[in-house]
């Protein structure tokens, strides 16, 4: 999938990678999309509950040899 922003996340805990997240949004116009990286577990969690709370979409998810990956698309 394509993302007009990479945000790297990878070695950062609670709350770091959703203080990120909402950084790198806020920069973004409606419409685009945001690809986050994190290794917290606890972002399995807190990024789609921060994200339905913002309206915004996630579009997809995946993990990887721990790093999960976040597709989301700007309210």
């Amino acid at each position: 999938m394509k993302s007009n922003l990479q945000l790297d996340a990878k070695g950062l805990s609670c709350p770091m990678p959703i203080v990120k997240t909402k950084k790198a949004m806020d920069t973004l116009t409606s419409g685009e999309i945001l690809e986050v990286q994190v290794t917290d577990k606890g972002a399995l969690a807190d990024i789609p509950a921060w994200a339905k709370a913002g309206g915004h979409t996630i579009l997809d998810k995946s993990e990887d040899a721990g790093v999960i990956t976040f597709f989301i698309q700007k309210a």
